[in-house]
């Protein structure tokens, strides 16, 4: 049987760079220049992309619609996750909204930028804890309440950053970290990417918080006589709670099943049966939301198609180098090829790939999540323009992990070293 990298590295190719990575790019940047079609551009460009591989290159499981079926059913966990925890978190910013606590919290924030501030640094720490695309989720639901709907997209690429840091020290608090936990990695050795993303958060925090107060300053004063509804506040608790045990359990006890299943998705929709006869859900939000959840699966899937099937040798600078590559593609694969090669630092792979997908929209999952709430975050040049201080914050946050804690690659996890050199160390 033919190995994944021979299918995939066949095909045309244009300076060395295989030709579906310019039909991704394409795709792209119709999703940039036609805003209102941004569902058929998606759509089409996983046709393109679909039938460009099924004629010429395979999948990375083989060739024809055989290859497309087992790739698909390599990648469906993570689809199934990423589906309902968009349709899902819809229902919950909806019930957090109408819980009226974004109303009240204004009055235990500081009112001027530092307001924004601090609702950055609420992202960072419920995302170590929780799916960093929830935290993402429940950081623009609020920020839709604590602005008046007046979002900086300079703001939202800081509140997908500051979940992406959060999220990247923490086995339970991103798909890649808990990979490398699953993968035997022990959680000791990512902990220190809070390094970087403690410093990378401080960055994002001053200059987002910075540009949503000038844009639209947070609410000053919450009404005089609005009432939290706690029953509200207790779905959205029931929700988060369920999802992040079910992560924690699954994880903790169930690792060699994890990614066989959607576990944490389902989870969240079990949360929302449950609590039918407590408050109703907003159904007529599901249509659109739909359409939205399938244009951005159709980027992911494009993504996963994509030919990355060697890593250079590890060493710092492609660990800087795979976090840029991670805003572009998709960093579930990268991290599954360096687990695979070993010899990387775990805890700066980590910060790289999952805080360097924060320099563009679709570059992590968060991003995708949070631009189905915020359609206007759809522009790789607005993102780029407005969240330059994404970029800033992820060299100086690497740039100071490298000085204080240093690189300390580990060995290959599960390789067995021969006999001959094993005794040598003895």
């Amino acid at each position: 049987m033919a190995s994944p990298a021979a299918f995939a590295a066949g095909g045309p190719a244009i300076a060395g760079i295989p030709l579906e990575f310019f039909i991704f790019a394409a795709t792209l940047l119709g999703v940039a220049l036609f805003h209102h079609y941004t569902l058929q551009v998606a759509l089409s460009g996983l046709a393109t992309v679909t039938v460009y591989k099924l004629v010429f290159t395979g999948f990375k499981f083989g060739a024809g619609f055989a290859g497309l079926g087992l790739h698909l059913a390599h990648e469906w966990v993570t689809l199934a996750n990423l589906l309902c925890l968009l349709m899902g978190f819809a229902l919950l910013a909806r019930h957090f909204e109408k819980s009226h606590v974004p109303v009240v919290l204004p009055k235990y924030l500081p009112d001027d930028w530092k307001g924004g501030f601090v609702m950055l640094v609420m992202v960072f720490v419920l995302s170590s804890f929780l799916d960093n695309i929830a935290a993402a989720l429940i950081g623009g639901a609020m920020a839709h309440q604590l602005f008046k709907g007046k979002v900086h997209i300079g703001y939202l690429a800081a509140i997908v950053a500051a979940s992406n840091a959060g999220g990247s020290g923490s086995v339970v608090g991103d798909t890649t970290t808990t990979m490398m936990w699953i993968d035997g990695i022990s959680p000791a050795d990512v902990l220190h990417a809070y390094v970087a993303a403690g410093v990378a958060l401080l960055i994002i925090g001053y200059f987002g918080a910075k540009q949503q107060h000038a844009y639209s300053p947070i609410l000053k004063n919450a009404h005089a006589h609005t009432k939290i509804d706690w029953a509200r506040v207790g779905i959205v608790a029931t929700i988060l709670l369920l999802a992040m045990g079910t992560n924690i359990i699954v994880n903790l006890h169930y690792a060699d099943i994890s990614d066989s299943f959607p576990f944490i998705g389902v989870a969240v929709w079990v949360a929302i049966l449950i609590t039918i006869p407590v408050r109703r859900h907003d159904w007529e939000l599901m249509p659109e939301t739909f359409k939205g959840s399938v244009f951005l699966l159709s980027l992911v899937v494009i993504a996963s198609m994509m030919p990355v099937e060697a890593l250079p040798p590890a060493s710092w600078m492609s660990a800087l180098g795979l976090g840029f590559v991670s805003s572009v593609f998709d960093n579930i694969p990268l991290t599954a090829l360096a687990i695979r090669q070993g010899g990387f630092d775990w805890g700066v792979l980590a910060y790289c790939v999952g805080f360097g997908g924060s320099m563009l929209w679709f570059g992590s999952s968060a991003g995708v999540a949070l631009s189905n709430m915020y359609p206007e975050a759809r522009s790789a040049g607005k993102w780029l323009r407005h969240g330059w201080h994404v970029v800033l914050a992820y060299v100086v946050g690497f740039a100071v992990m490298m000085a204080v804690v240093g690189w300390h690659p580990h060995a290959p996890h599960k390789e067995v070293a021969p006999a001959s050199t094993a005794a040598a160390e003895h």
